[in-house]
């Protein structure tokens, strides 16, 4: 395991974040409500964004646990993410081909891009046990993260600089330079592929066997009794499953949230900017953070801040409230999700990582379901875009009080075990 490996590895969360900042949380929600589907009412086209998140996240469902299962047999991490994330990107690069009003087209598309992130992140978690030995998982998982925020960062950078000045870059108006945005993520994320694809090499991959799908479908329904004899994954697992769906609702939300109370698209764009170059520093801090205090430690610091951040946008109605709230969320983002990773990486056998990590994205997803859903819903009987927030609290409340039951050995420890 070399430096260039982590590096290679590291190096496809800096090309894939661009979709979760530039599309995900930035542009797509925007552009969304205002011209693919302006002549929807503002709770409607909530509505229909939320559900398009949470179908997407149902086909992960049913998909991560195969995807893991594939993975595990013979070199097939690094085929699987190359076919979701190159899907991935050529969906996102297909959304500039849409005209306004065409939401149900814009909607589809959104949402085969997050099957294709999503899908490629089942293998791409499931690498880090090949590029990082025990004592290293914190802070290897905190560096892809850290370069995530700050590749994702740079080019929604440049991308909101073609938005507010569009005649700079050569461009007619705002709305092309999001169209544009929208080829550059593609490309972006398809190019930063490539190191991981020429230069990480799997370790000690179990062997292929003939009808791979078929013994991978097999599998699946053995998986679940394996991941139960675990006792502490699987209890992280029900701890991750509640906490990451307020986190996951935040991320692909809070810029819909935001217009939908009153607040300027500019002005969300710029706060959520502010949060990946804060989010970059404090991923990597995060890091040290879980060798020194341990992973579990860091993340219930992370959802403590969480907790926080619920309640005050639940209250919050000046603008400068919501760049605070965007430092806090960069603040913790990241350090819970590297160290989510990290974590549970300690909890697995190291060569079952696939179907491991295909259940835990699985799960994931599985709270992605649920979250933006109920946003869209609440609001829409309610019909108060504040009224679903506070749900989000009991998530990371009950998700704490699960993690703290789970026992974890330390470096050393882990070592002897492997």
């Amino acid at each position: 395991m070399s430096r260039r490996d982590r590096l290679s590895w590291a190096l496809y969360d800096w090309g894939n974040s661009a979709f979760a900042t530039t599309v995900m949380a930035g542009f797509f929600p925007v552009f969304f409500k205002e011209y693919w589907a302006q002549g929807l009412a503002a709770t409607d086209s909530t509505f229909w964004l939320g559900l398009g998140n949470s179908a997407a996240s149902t086909l992960m469902i049913v998909l991560a646990p195969l995807i893991g299962a594939v993975a595990d047999q013979g070199d097939n991490k690094k085929r699987m993410l190359a076919r979701f994330a190159f899907l991935g990107a050529s969906m996102t690069a297909s959304l500039f081909l849409v005209a306004g009003g065409l939401w149900p087209w814009a909607l589809a598309l959104y949402a085969l891009g997050i099957v294709g992130f999503s899908g490629s992140i089942v293998p791409y978690d499931a690498l880090l046990v090949d590029v990082a030995d025990s004592r290293e998982l914190d802070r290897v998982s905190a560096l892809g993260y850290a370069l995530g925020y700050l590749g994702g960062g740079l080019l929604f950078a440049l991308n909101v600089a073609m938005v507010v000045k569009p005649a700079l870059f050569g461009l007619t108006d705002p709305r092309e330079a999001v169209r544009v945005s929208f080829l550059m993520v593609g490309a972006w994320w398809a190019l930063f592929t490539v190191p991981l694809l020429l230069f990480v090499h799997e370790r000690n991959p179990m062997p292929a066997r003939d009808g791979v799908l078929r013994g991978a479908l097999r599998e699946i329904r053995d998986n679940a009794r394996e991941v139960r004899a675990h006792r502490m994954a699987f209890l992280f697992l029900l701890a991750y499953w509640l906490y990451i769906d307020g986190v996951d609702t935040i991320v692909r939300m809070a810029v819909d949230y935001g217009l939908a109370i009153g607040f300027e698209s500019k002005e969300l764009l710029a706060a959520l900017l502010l949060t990946q170059f804060v989010g970059f520093p404090a991923a990597l801090l995060f890091g040290r953070i879980g060798d020194r205090l341990g992973p579990k430690a860091g993340i219930l610091i992370a959802l403590a801040v969480y907790s926080l951040v619920v309640v005050w946008a639940w209250a919050m109605r000046s603008h400068w409230e919501f760049y605070a709230l965007a430092v806090m969320i960069g603040l913790v983002q990241g350090g819970v999700q590297s160290l989510s990773r990290s974590l549970y990486a300690r909890l697995i056998p190291s060569e079952r990582a696939g179907v491991f990590f295909g259940v835990y994205n699985m799960l994931g997803k599985f709270a992605a379901v649920i979250g933006p859903l109920l946003v869209g819903v609440v609001g829409v009987a309610t019909g108060s875009s504040r009224a679903g927030i506070l749900a989000i609290l009991v998530l990371f409340v009950a998700g704490a009080m699960v993690l703290r039951r789970v026992e974890t050995m330390n470096n050393e420890d882990l070592s002897r075990n492997r």
